[in-house]
């Protein structure tokens, strides 16, 4: 090379700026690592210029005008070539647009993902345009660099951007949903939510240096067997959780029941009994009574007998404390003995075992005898007992 050709050269290498037809590149590289000292490198109002070396960052330029040298940048210190007697540095210049780019489309579907309600997994797919910009350029273009560097295409880098995009998007959808414990299915209706929560938090972009401004036209749907299957288990769930609300409304209900009656037990006693045990003797005279009334157990005439002993001897067992201070007690009239006082002191008129004006006279043996036969032939006592009755009522004789 001549001394023409070093001068047309430098010459060449004095003015650093990305070129017209690279303006709408989010990122450009100067396509010569090669710089001569005292060039002039300008950075356009929407960009920033980086200086890489070996992969390594050195350093950052703004907006505006610079002389490249040492005295006025410092890190260009580390980047001189010795080789060329310190008039040459060597770096990757590369220029980073920090404005925001507006109006990215994407749609697609996300990774599987499983519900965290209904427990199937299916593939969300996403639609709608977003806007972003680059608030760390050093991070962008080490991540960007090692991926699609040198690309000189925006598709390439947006494709990129988007496959970052996608990942939070998947990553925000599983945090809304397991912390508000709600199904896929409802991501319909949480549209604004979910985009507000990726603006705020897109932990993925947040890694290379990228931040969502806006998303607009936000969609989220399913694939029709996806949709199907998210429904049949939804179903499935709901009937469920019908059939434990019917169990719990089941077992309120009872409860209420054996509260209403605890408190009608508690309110008898202290009202009409006086104490537990005069209660429960009632309420075992009460069983033994609606025994007879329905006509005993089909044992006859000997079966009516022996429950009201059996409610009567319950009363006094129950309340041994009755008994004991000497107090009246109530007898059926069928165990009264001849010539006992009836019933007890001060009972009413008609009333089972109240004095009465004038005891009526005594059945005679024939009378007994026949009545005894009515009860045989009407299948009331068994004929065992008809025989034993009967040779009792004989020996009177």
């Amino acid at each position: 090379m001549g001394i023409f050709d070093f001068v047309k050269s430098g010459v060449r290498e004095m003015m650093i700026a990305r070129p017209d037809a690279a303006k709408h590149l989010i990122v450009y590289k100067h396509p010569d690592q090669n710089v001569p000292f005292w060039s002039q490198l300008t950075v356009d109002s929407d960009e920033c210029a980086l200086f890489f070396k070996d992969g390594r960052y050195m350093g950052y330029l703004p907006t505006g005008r610079h002389t490249l040298q040492t005295q006025n940048i410092p890190f260009l210190n580390n980047l001189v070539n010795k080789f060329t007697g310190g008039d040459v540095f060597i770096a990757e210049i590369f220029f980073v647009k920090t404005q925001p780019v507006r109006g990215v489309p994407f749609g697609g579907p996300l990774e599987s993902m499983e519900d965290p309600v209904l427990y199937e997994f299916v593939t969300p797919r996403i639609f709608g345009e977003f806007s972003l910009v680059v608030v760390d350029p050093v991070r962008f273009v080490v991540g960007y660099h090692g991926q699609c560097g040198g690309s000189g295409d925006n598709d390439v880098v947006l494709s990129w951007i988007k496959g970052k995009f996608f990942m939070s998007v998947k990553t925000v959808i599983g945090q809304v949903c397991a912390q508000q414990q709600k199904s896929l299915l409802n991501l319909g209706g949480m549209s604004m939510e979910l985009g507000a929560r990726i603006v705020q938090s897109a932990p993925n972009l947040e890694e290379i240096g990228c931040k969502i401004l806006e998303i607009g036209n936000f969609n989220i749907n399913f694939a029709a067997e996806d949709q199907k299957l998210l429904r049949e288990a939804n179903k499935a769930r709901g009937e469920a959780r019908r059939g434990i609300g019917v169990a719990q409304d089941s077992a309120r209900a009872k409860q209420f029941e054996l509260d209403q009656r605890f408190q009608q037990d508690a309110r008898y006693v202290q009202q009409l009994a006086g104490n537990w045990q005069n209660y429960a003797a009632g309420q075992a005279m009460m069983g033994a009574g609606q025994g007879m009334a329905q006509g005993g157990d089909g044992s006859g005439v000997a079966g009516l007998g022996a429950q009201v002993a059996i409610g009567a001897g319950l009363a006094q067992a129950m309340n041994p404390a009755l008994a004991a201070q000497g107090q009246p007690q109530f007898v059926p009239p069928h165990m009264q003995q001849p010539g006992a006082p009836q019933g007890y002191p001060g009972a009413p008129q008609g009333y089972p075992g109240a004095p009465q004006a004038a005891p009526a006279a005594a059945p005679s043996i024939e009378q007994r005898l026949e009545r005894l036969g009515e009860l045989k032939s009407k299948g009331l006592i068994t004929d065992e007992e008809f025989q034993a009755r009967k040779a009792k009522i004989l020996e009177e004789i």
